[in-house]
């Protein structure tokens, strides 16, 4: 696993063929903050979390995580890096507890059955641990694969959509969950339409449209109208909310 205290995305983008999901990003997020990716669908902010996830490189520009670039560090940087994406990523004939085991197991954690067992109680799963995940519903399956992402205790965590099929208690539970992580130390880069339960948890929003960088807020108030504003604003692709 490695250590990093920042991450710093530096005029990235990234072409396919000749389609730019993400023009020229540069922004960074620090240890204990949250940082949110906010635009309409085809911004760009899943294809800017598969970068950070190092599962896509940019065509242009540089990702480093503390000092170093994905190549400097190599494999182990994976290690370090928590992703929850559209794919949840979970064995649905397998129990929840045989879910996280198995992904414990990948990262060898040293108290697999300890680190489990906290997990499940996280997740609010203790009574459905043994059940299998194919019975789970929507909202269940998605608390497990936040533990599943977050087994390892990684110093990044990279969210697509969390909030997708929770009821109020779950989102609530979630939103305590990250808060209680950025306080622990981690870095937090999460792409979300849910402006309302966002608004009070970010520390940064970067506002994506058409793959570019269009603004910037630092702990972003009144964030529904922000988002209004700056979306409805003519093609500016010079952040007013500044770069950092």
């Amino acid at each position: 696993m490695i250590a990093f205290d920042q991450l710093q995305v530096e005029d990235v983008s990234r072409h396919f063929g000749r389609r730019r999901a993400v023009s020229h990003v540069t922004f960074t997020a620090l240890r204990q903050s949250i940082v949110g990716l906010l635009g309409p669908n085809g911004a760009g902010k899943s294809t800017m979390l598969a970068m950070l996830a190092t599962l896509l490189r940019p065509t242009t520009g540089v990702i480093r995580y503390g000092e170093g670039t994905e190549r400097q560090h190599g494999a182990a940087l994976r290690g370090s890096i928590g992703v929850l994406g559209h794919d949840l990523f979970l064995y649905p004939e397998l129990t929840a507890r045989e879910n996280l085991e198995f992904f414990a197991g990948l990262y060898s954690v040293r108290d697999v059955g300890a680190t489990v067992t906290g997990a499940l109680t996280r997740a609010g799963l203790t009574e459905r641990a043994n059940d299998p995940v194919s019975t789970f519903s929507r909202g269940m399956r998605q608390r497990l694969a936040l533990e599943r992402a977050l087994i390892h205790q990684p110093a990044l965590l990279l969210l697509d959509e969390p909030f997708t099929g929770l009821d109020d208690a779950s989102g609530s539970a979630l939103l305590a969950r990250l808060r209680a992580l950025r306080d622990s130390g981690a870095i937090i880069v999460l792409a979300t339409h849910d402006l309302d339960l966002a608004g009070d948890l970010l520390d940064r929003a970067i506002f994506l449209r058409d793959g570019r960088m269009v603004d910037a807020a630092e702990r972003p108030e009144a964030l529904r109208t922000l988002y209004r504003t700056i979306m409805e604003q003519p093609g500016s692709t010079k952040p007013t909310g500044g770069v950092g």
